[in-house]
């Protein structure tokens, strides 16, 4: 997108702002949202105070912040990384380039979660737990398990240690670990193991939408030449991790099912599909034997 003249920051109401946003990121189908989200982070207003007094005159310093957010969105910053924070689960969780921009779709790995599980004592290992999304949302869903979250990124731990404290769960441990690299020889079972693995194929990073290829960490999105490669490893080892009975759920890509299911061996039972609200194979769930 071609650099727009940035205005000089000035004595402009929240509505001229507001409008000025709308105009600069014309083209995007959500315009007027970003505009407003933008608008509200740079000026540290709740909704309902623009609402109320629109014509209110804005602050320089917090004009001149809105206008370098909107910049950066027209250069196709992810939103959800200029405001720092991302719902999932109906819960605000912070979200930096460190980690995946957590989606509406993962959800359903929770929802399988919740519907497999004794309300009891379980213990569940969420691999990859970037923000640390669903790990976070079931330690709250389910109050008397145990819940492990393991990534590769410290940097991404820290992340996810953040949202945990500031949704006052303190039942997740959170271990830096490459897939099961932390828990070898350890003797750990677990009832559930969770991942939203990296699942793109170098044939399809290209043909990502820019905001997505440019901006978000690339280790959490590309799995080698087939895209399979991080979701053969958890089909190949998740089992001796699994207690007997205990269940593998895991998100998968398009067009990757029936690949994936050709994976499980006799050492697996159960083998289910879920769809995401857009009716695309979403999870894959697997009991082991």
């Amino acid at each position: 997108m071609t650099p727009a003249k940035r205005p000089e920051p000035g004595s402009k109401s929240l509505l001229d702002l507001y409008r000025l946003g709308v105009s600069l990121l014309e083209g995007r189908p959500q315009a007027g949202l970003e505009a407003k989200v933008l608008l509200l982070k740079a000026a540290a207003l709740p909704e309902e105070r623009y609402f109320a007094a629109p014509d209110s005159p804005c602050p320089p310093r917090a004009e001149a912040s809105f206008l370098r957010l909107v910049e950066k969105r027209r250069r196709g910053v992810p939103l959800s990384y200029l405001t720092g924070v991302k719902e999932f689960w109906s819960m605000p969780l912070r979200v930096s380039p460190s980690v995946l921009v957590p989606r509406p779709e993962t959800e359903v790995i929770v929802e399988k979660v919740l519907e497999l599980s004794t309300r009891e004592k379980e213990t569940i290992l969420d691999l990859g737990t970037g923000s640390g999304n669903i790990a976070i949302a079931l330690a709250k869903e389910l109050p008397q398990a145990r819940v492990v979250a393991a990534d590769i990124s410290e940097r991404a731990l820290r992340v996810a240690r953040g949202n945990a404290a500031s949704h006052k769960v303190k039942r997740v441990e959170f271990l830096k670990s490459d897939l099961f690299s932390a828990f070898r020889g350890t003797g750990a079972r677990f009832d559930f193991i969770l991942s939203n693995p990296p699942y793109v194929s170098r044939a399809e990073w290209d043909s990502l939408p820019a905001e997505v290829r440019e901006f978000e960490p690339r280790r959490a999105l590309l799995a080698g030449d087939s895209g399979l490669e991080m979701i053969s490893r958890l089909a190949r080892r998740a089992g001796s991790f699994l207690r007997p009975g205990g269940y593998l759920i895991f998100e998968i890509g398009d067009g990757q099912r029936d690949r994936v299911l050709s994976l499980f061996g006799r050492r697996w039972t159960e083998i289910e599909t879920a769809w995401d609200l857009a009716g695309k194979p979403r999870v894959i769930t697997a009991r082991r034997a």
